[in-house]
């Protein structure tokens, strides 16, 4: 039995992380120390005031855990991990898990691209942003490639130039086809320099050299010519005013404030790029009651700061900030130069940093409601699933299926659901390999093999958390006991344990129901957990059928059937609809494929001799 005094007592003076368990032995508050001696004792001095959560906490701990590091440096960067990992109750969660987008020049190329990237590599491109709104990315790309006549493809230029046709963007007047060589590379980097000014905000010359284009198409009684520049103008001028100036330091920056109301808390954060703001956003977070704004920021800061791909120069908060030193050096590590946490006291900073607190409780007051909703739908989900089956601690789930035509070119779907949300970064495909005709469960089986054994070679090599290397909470399977067990087979061959769910459907194709530990649970059809159900089976279905359909639309689905003799699509057709499968095509008699419409005796019998 756990002795929480006895265990106090041995407790070293070192840094590092502390993690405190329930009487369930589940993960409820993980911490840092510089002191694990110092730290982890206050918990339990019951003369300290420790604060409403802390105290409502101390109740439910039933034995406590630490792991010592070399610094606090460290032991900041482990409690990241453990809380994501984790996420346990009496820490303050962030909800949302967004990622933002960059505009990528790939001024390394001889005839650079202008496109999206979803995170920023250590390569010689250019990259501009991160931008709050994906919309509003690829608006200005198209508006670039508009404006500029920047290529959109893909050719490796000058290697594939010639090879091909010019594109429509060509034609129409969108593009100078340098994959012909009609633009020199050195004219066509002048456009790029010029689309590169214009992602830094001058927008000035571009404005000037539009009205003289329009105003000149006008004058040559050019009037669609005329227009299409007036709408590019326009175009221009609304990006210009969203970016207005903020900063005249022209600096990086993020600001950041919180607003609180009991267990409800909104960060709200101003982008600033190149003195400019470029977006703005929000986040919620889960709190314990009696939090300080102070607090918040702090894990907020962690949780954030630890996912996002770009970290700028400096940090404007609305509260001085615990452990401020060793989360700049956390930063400064992670962006490769200084990173600065300020509090500004004056001026058009602390106006701004007033700003995003305005904000941030504008958006708690009026979303309030519909965050409730929201967590019904998805976290609330979730908890009540959890209740239906009898398990605990679910975050990741995920779900399986299995597409294909009449057994021909068999694929799989592996969606992911994160705190009742899709998470579609980690969805995975599969084109099913070893499996002949229509056997879903030989199918399934190979899915979960390939998926889990890549997951573990993952984890072996230390790669972080996501896709493959990530495990499920809670596996669900399209379908009833023939699928759990496959599922169920696999994961014992591999010796990994996870608990795994049938969702059962009826005669109509509708679920109707779990199959758990050999029993089926029925669900009722007006709670949240069953419409989340519902929604993670249509998501996998959908999933496996839009691969599918990809795969026939781009002719890389091959069947055994293409490679018999004399039997082209018409008759490749006629065999897939007229047989079952593969095996029952193998099975068949001369005379039985003579009856097809599109067969004669010297094709039924290529199709017989092929096969036997």
């Amino acid at each position: 039995m756990f002795d929480i005094q006895e265990e106090l007592k041995k407790l070293p003076g070192s840094p590092g992380v502390y993690i405190m368990h329930d009487e369930k032995d589940e993960i409820i508050y993980v911490g840092k120390a510089v002191s694990l001696k110092n730290r982890v004792r206050q918990y339990f001095q019951t003369s300290r005031n420790k604060g409403v959560k802390i105290e409502q906490m101390v109740t439910h701990i039933t034995r406590f855990e630490y792991i010592v590091t070399d610094s606090e440096l460290e032991a900041l960067v482990l409690e990241c991990n453990l809380i994501k990992e984790h996420r346990p109750k009496y820490n303050t969660m962030l909800m949302d898990d967004k990622t933002y987008p960059f505009i990528k020049v790939t001024v390394d190329e001889p005839y650079p691209r202008v496109m999206l990237a979803r995170r920023m590599q250590k390569d010689r491109a250019k990259y501009f942003g991160p931008y709050t709104s994906a919309g509003a990315v690829k608006d200005t790309i198209e508006l670039i490639r508009k404006i500029y006549n920047i290529r959109s493809c893909s050719r490796k230029l000058p290697k594939d130039m010639g090879k091909e046709r010019p594109c429509l963007n060509y034609h129409i007047h969108q593009c100078m086809a340098p994959c012909q060589g009609y633009i020199s590379e050195e004219d066509y980097k002048k456009s790029i320099q010029k689309a590169v000014h214009f992602l830094n905000g001058d927008y000035d010359l571009i404005l000037k050299e539009l009205e003289e284009r329009m105003q000149e198409a006008s004058e040559a009684l050019e009037f669609e010519k005329a227009i299409e520049y007036r709408e590019l103008l326009n175009s221009v001028r609304k990006i210009a005013q969203k970016q207005k100036i903020t900063d005249t330091a022209g600096d990086d920056r993020d600001i950041l404030a919180a607003a609180v109301e009991e267990e409800d808390a909104v960060v709200q954060v101003f982008f600033i790029r190149g003195g400019r703001l470029i977006g703005r956003d929000h986040f919620y977070l889960k709190i314990a009651k009696g939090e300080s704004e102070a607090e918040i920021l702090s894990s907020f800061i962690k949780q954030f700061y630890a996912g996002t791909p770009y970290i700028p120069a400096e940090l404007m908060l609305q509260n001085e900030i615990d452990d401020l030193e060793v989360i700049e050096e956390w930063l400064s590590k992670r962006r490769g130069h200084r990173v600065h946490l300020k509090v500004p006291k004056k001026g058009t900073k602390e106006k701004l940093v007033e700003l995003a607190k305005k904000n941030a409780a504008l958006v708690l007051s009026t979303d309030k409601e519909r965050l409730k909703r929201e967590e019904g739908r998805t976290i609330g989900a979730v908890k009540d699933l959890e209740k239906l089956i009898g398990i605990s601690g679910v975050v990741r789930m995920e779900a399986y299926d299995i597409s294909n035509t009449n057994g021909f070119a068999s694929v799989g779907s592996m969606v992911v659901y994160e705190r009742g949300k899709p998470k579609r970064n980690d969805y995975r495909k599969f084109k099913i390999k070893g499996v002949q005709g229509a056997d879903d469960y030989a199918s399934m089986e190979e899915v979960l093999t390939r998926r889990f054994e890549h997951g573990m070679r993952e984890q072996e090599e230390g790669k972080e958390l996501g896709g493959f290397t990530a495990f499920p909470d809670l596996i669900l399977m399209d379908g009833g006991k023939g699928q759990v067990n496959v599922a169920l087979k696999v994961l014992e061959r591999l010796d990994i344990h996870i608990p795994v769910c049938g969702m059962v459907k009826d005669d109509n194709h509708r679920t109707r129901g779990l199959y758990y530990q050999n029993e089926e649970i029925l669900i009722d059809k007006d709670a949240e957990c069953f419409r989340l159900i519902t929604r993670i089976q249509d998501e996998a279905h959908r999933f496996a059928i839009t691969f599918h359909r990809q795969l026939r639309g781009k002719g890389q689905v091959h069947s055994i059937l293409d490679d018999i003799p004399g039997v082209g699509a018409a008759r490749r057709k006629d065999l897939m609809r007229h047989f079952e499968n593969i095996e029952a095509i193998k099975s068949a008699t001369v005379e039985q494929l003579k009856e097809l419409p599109s067969m004669n005796e010297k094709s039924a019998q290529d199709v017989y001799n092929f096969f036997h």
